[in-house]
C-alpha cells in the first residue's frame, strides 16, 4: 500500500473537501432574467439564447423521436 511521503497540508485537505460537498449538492440553478427558464449558473439559456444579457443565439435542440 502506498504510503503519503509528505503530510497533507490543511488547505488541500479543506480543497479537496469543500469539492466533495459541493458534489453532494448538485448544480447551482437560477433562472433566465430574459424569459425566466431554470438555466445553469455560467451556461447561456437553451431556450432563448441569452447569457450575461447578450443573444448567442438559438442552441441546437436534439430532437427525440
Amino acid at each position: 500500500m502506498a504510503i503519503p511521503k509528505r503530510k497533507v497540508s490543511h488547505a488541500k485537505t479543506a480543497k479537496r473537501y469543500a469539492q466533495w460537498i459541493k458534489s453532494l449538492k448538485g448544480p447551482e440553478l437560477t433562472l433566465c432574467p430574459h424569459c425566466s427558464e431554470v438555466v445553469m449558473t455560467y451556461r447561456a439559456c437553451p431556450e432563448c439564447g441569452y447569457y450575461r444579457g447578450r443573444s448567442i443565439g438559438k442552441l441546437a435542440k436534439k430532437e427525440e423521436e
